[in-house]
């Protein structure tokens, strides 16, 4: 069965979440995890895992569980996957590890986040994690927006990687939506200073921790009265921290987030709009802003019929089977992953665009690979669709970069295109096949 992947889009934001707490291992399991289960069961409503994978994909049931639960388990814990074959998108791992301590990690992804836009379903999920917590001891847990969180600098937040391993939770760097503090922390804080943190809602819970929640929905993370009571809830419980400066911080990651309506050049599209969609949710809306503001360049690689360069080669049917061959050495470096480069079509030229673009070819592969090996195969392939889809002719030369593809009153230079192209991998936006193409269609024989 296919599940449903919460990254595969980065149209709609998400809610992540993240819990970890302690177990007590000399209970049975199906007992000591039946809170958990049952909290789940009676809290998620329409995002409900209907998946458990363990060694193999099963439709979620108790019993199923168990069984995954049993296939995976080692000395060291077990690691569950639930998931869900119909939106809304989830990716949710379960985690133990035991002994010293007996830990249990709950972490997922939701896709989309507007699906808490009510607060009766935040509701549900509070009571859901309320009730996990007050069974299993709570270290650290928290619930927001993926893509506010992103732009927070969690987990890290300006630590290395190693160190904030080392430290994980040792103060507190970020206040969410949804936040529970282990004793640990608390203590840290001051209990009464905790209790008394400004916020929609603030519990003390069974084991230490306390539970708070800046504002009833989620959704509504980045509206001007959530990002007062963030920041006032921050500051209250970091002193250090100066609420005004804190608010403008997270004013500054609303503006970023906030919803910029793409005006993308008809010729570029259909590549920007997957560019964009690739990118990082934290940073989509800056890229849309960005491609707004600055389309790419016409293309400049081309002369009038009239100036063409002569054909100087001894055999032009040889030369023009020569670039047939380079053309097909781009078919075997790029046919796995995009099959469509077969098809020699405009829209195979987007594929490949968004392919090397994704892949970051220019700045990840040597450069005389690039110069020597992919700028050839990639002009012959422009240029062999410009002949095939637009009734162009070849017009070889001894150097590369003059060949020309004659449409119309135009001549195009493909390899000059091509050298342009990969040279970063911005200029694989900036000089795409998909642009000179449809430019070229306007030009036609």
């Amino acid at each position: 069965m296919r599940v449903l992947d919460p990254y595969e889009s980065n149209m709609e934001d998400r809610l992540q979440f993240s819990f970890r707490g302690t177990f007590d291992p000399r209970e049975p399991v199906e007992r000591e995890f039946e809170v958990f289960l049952h909290a789940l069961e009676a809290s998620a409503g329409p995002w409900m895992p209907n998946v458990v994978q363990g060694k193999r994909n099963r439709k979620y049931s108790r019993a199923n569980f168990w069984k995954a639960f049993m296939e995976v388990r080692d000395e060291v814990g077990v690691t569950l996957g639930l998931y869900r074959t119909t939106r809304p998108a989830l990716e949710m791992t379960f985690r133990t590890w035991s002994p010293n301590p007996s830990e249990v990690d709950v972490q997922f992804m939701l896709q989309p986040l507007s699906l808490f836009a009510e607060e009766a379903r935040c509701r549900d999920f509070i009571d859901m994690v309320r009730a996990w917590a007050s069974r299993y001891p709570v270290t650290y847990a928290v619930a927001h927006s993926h893509a506010d969180e992103q732009l927070s600098g969690a987990p890290n937040f300006g630590r290395d990687t190693q160190v904030t391993i080392q430290d994980g939770f040792d103060k507190i760097y970020g206040v969410y939506w949804f936040n529970i503090f282990g004793p640990a922390l608390v203590e840290a804080v001051g209990r009464e200073r905790m209790l008394s943190t400004p916020g929609h809602l603030v519990e003390e819970l069974p084991g230490g921790g306390v539970l708070l929640v800046t504002w009833p929905t989620v959704t509504d993370f980045a509206s001007e009265g959530s990002r007062q009571a963030q920041a006032r809830a921050l500051a209250h419980l970091r002193p250090d921290l100066d609420v005004d400066t804190v608010l403008l911080a997270l004013r500054d990651r609303s503006a970023t987030l906030a919803a910029v309506e793409p005006h993308f050049h008809p010729d570029v599209e259909p590549l920007l709009s997957r560019v964009t969609g690739a990118c990082v949710i934290s940073e989509r809306q800056r890229k849309i802003a960005e491609f707004n503001a600055c389309p790419p360049p016409e293309p400049e690689e081309w002369l009038p019929a009239n100036a063409a360069f002569p054909v100087d080669v001894q055999d032009p049917a040889d030369a023009r089977e020569h670039y047939a061959t380079l053309a097909e050495h781009l078919v075997a470096i790029l046919h796995t992953k995009v099959p469509s480069v077969f098809e020699t079509t405009p829209e195979s030229l987007t594929d490949v665009d968004f392919h090397l673009w994704d892949r970051n070819f220019p700045e990840t592969f040597e450069r005389w690979k690039i110069d020597e090996q992919l700028m050839p195969a990639v002009g012959a392939y422009l240029g062999e669709v410009l002949v095939r889809r637009l009734g162009g002719q070849w017009l070889p030369r001894k150097k590369l970069e003059e060949a020309q593809v004659r449409v119309g009153n135009r001549v195009w230079l493909p390899f000059v295109r091509a050298q342009r192209y990969l040279g970063s991998r911005q200029a694989l936006v900036d000089f795409s096949l998909t642009q000179i193409y449809r430019e070229a269609e306007r030009h036609p024989s």
